[in-house]
């Protein structure tokens, strides 16, 4: 059996200062959603969820898992059955025990509650089964490669079963997980607060009392909060500011870029909408400068693409490399069409980034005889208009996952959670159970070109660009290290 087992070293750290005085203010640029593992879907609520809910394991600086929750896995050499080992005296924030069981009631769950988005994730588990107090097994009904990455988020996180039970669908308003910090409050589109678990497995590593998450949509609002002392750190600064915030002395920078996307969807349910004509969404492709939009909106630092993973991931397909701008071929597409002059409803974020991406867009494509409406939309409203189907286009961002099948199979998939475009097709469906079904780098590279094939020619959704993120905080910070799933990890954090 592949043995893929590592030990946690845990250096103890004196505590330099009061925790009490100790209260960590952090500038969000959304309001998460719902503080429920099993139906968050955000960006930001991941960044919540650091602080709330550890999992089962982590990502390392080079994506691989490492130790969190559980100290050691085996999988079998049919690649059918992981035995995972939980790390031993761990508690939930009620008290709670962190045991087989609880393993078991989180993954089912994940499984089974009604508008759970990890369904999808991790869909091709059969069972999971006790075998003693902290050892479970998990058996699958075919091998699935990005399972242990699925783990590294919010389908490896564990919640008190006990709570579950009481609060039922009311759990978000009062999580209860196994993470270095505990729920406090909630108040809508204002803060999030949490406070430093006494009992966490990892205590001596978390240096702060207390973090209150601050939603502030406004870039610009959002860094003059950081200068005026309102806030500590800040998430997603606008690439604009990188050089003044790297000049500023009082001020500190970290980058690194995304595992993600930028993307534009096309609803491709949309009856009448000249989105549904493959013709149409290829000559929008064509009438776009993807470094233009960078270097206009984004001061050159977000790295242009055209797939769901940037140019420089080793999984990057090739042979699509990306494309040129071609106006008049365009114009010959939506000629072809029948439609030289589509009007196309394109929904943006209403906040300080999106609705520019979205004027250059609209003044690229116009060249090409498009007219694009810009709809200006609150990020929870957008999210649930995509779910419903009820927009046309979508200026839509994923912040990524460590293996590629996460910036997929849940968005090309047919009828999988986050598939927005309603796109289906047999040959996508059968490239993405390829890629999913063997740990063969080779066999996962043929599938990924397969898929490539399928998707990059059907174009439910364009790619755009790859992000740089960008944490902006004061100099009474140490101990941050930025992470390519853009999330802060609060062990050994200290604010002085």
């Amino acid at each position: 059996m592949l043995r893929l087992a590592a030990a946690c070293l845990v250096a103890g750290l004196a505590l330099t200062a009061p925790l009490s005085a100790q209260t960590l203010r952090y500038g969000l640029m959304e309001d998460p959603d719902a503080l429920d593992p099993t139906l968050a879907r955000t960006f930001a609520s991941r960044m919540v969820f650091a602080a709330l809910c550890d999992k089962l394991v982590d990502i390392g600086p080079d994506l691989k898992p490492v130790p969190q929750l559980a100290t050691a896995w085996e999988l079998s050499p049919d690649e059918k059955t992981l035995t995972m080992t939980l790390r031993p005296g761990v508690r939930f924030h009620d008290g709670e025990p962190v045991n087989a069981a609880a393993a078991k009631f989180s993954i089912e769950r994940h499984l089974k509650l009604p508008g759970s988005q990890r369904r999808g994730e991790i869909a091709p588990i059969d069972s999971v089964e006790v075998v003693d107090d902290l050892t479970f097994r998990i058996t699958l009904k075919q091998p699935f490669a990005p399972l242990m990455a699925q783990f590294t988020d919010r389908a490896g996180m564990l919640v008190s079963p006990k709570a579950a039970e009481r609060l039922g669908d009311k759990f978000a308003t009062g999580p209860v997980c196994a993470g270095p910090f505990r729920f406090v409050e909630r108040v809508p589109q204002d803060r999030i607060v949490v406070e430093r678990f006494p009992d966490y497995w990892n205590k001596d590593q978390i240096q702060i009392q207390r973090i209150e998450f601050r939603p502030i949509p406004d870039t610009t609002v959002r860094l003059t909060n950081l200068r005026a002392g309102q806030l500590d750190l800040l998430e997603r600064l606008a690439p604009t500011d990188a050089p003044q915030v790297a000049r500023d002395a009082k001020l500190k920078l970290a980058s690194t870029y995304e595992l993600g996307f930028q993307s534009v969807l096309f609803n491709l349910g949309r009856a009448g909408s000249p989105v549904a004509d493959p013709r149409v969404r290829a000559a929008f492709e064509l009438s776009l400068d993807r470094a233009a939009i960078s270097q206009v909106v984004f001061n050159g630092e977000f790295l242009p693409g055209n797939q769901w993973v940037s140019p420089k991931h080793p999984d990057y397909v090739k042979e699509y490399p990306l494309p040129k701008r071609d106006v008049a071929k365009a114009k010959a597409l939506l000629a072809e069409a029948g439609q030289p002059k589509p009007q196309i409803t394109l929904m943006v974020y209403a906040n300080s980034e999106a609705p520019q991406v979205g004027q250059v867009i609209q003044a690229m494509t116009k060249e090409a005889g498009f007219d694009v409406k810009l709809q200006a939309t609150d990020f929870t409203t957008a999210l649930d208009l995509a779910d419903k189907g009820q927009y046309e286009a979508y200026l839509y961002n994923w912040s990524g996952r460590p293996d590629p099948d996460g910036n997929t199979f849940s968005f090309l998939s047919c009828k999988a959670p986050l598939n927005y475009p309603r796109y289906c097709s047999e040959g996508a469906d059968a490239a993405l159970q390829a890629e999913r079904g063997s740990v063969d780098p080779e066999k996962r590279k043929a599938a990924w070109k397969a898929l490539a094939d399928k998707v990059l020619t059907d174009r439910p959704g364009v790619y755009l660009m790859h992000r740089k993120l960008l944490w902006a905080y004061s100099p009474k910070i140490s101990g941050f290290v930025p992470y390519p799933d853009g999330l802060v990890r609060f062990t050994g954090l200290k604010l002085d």
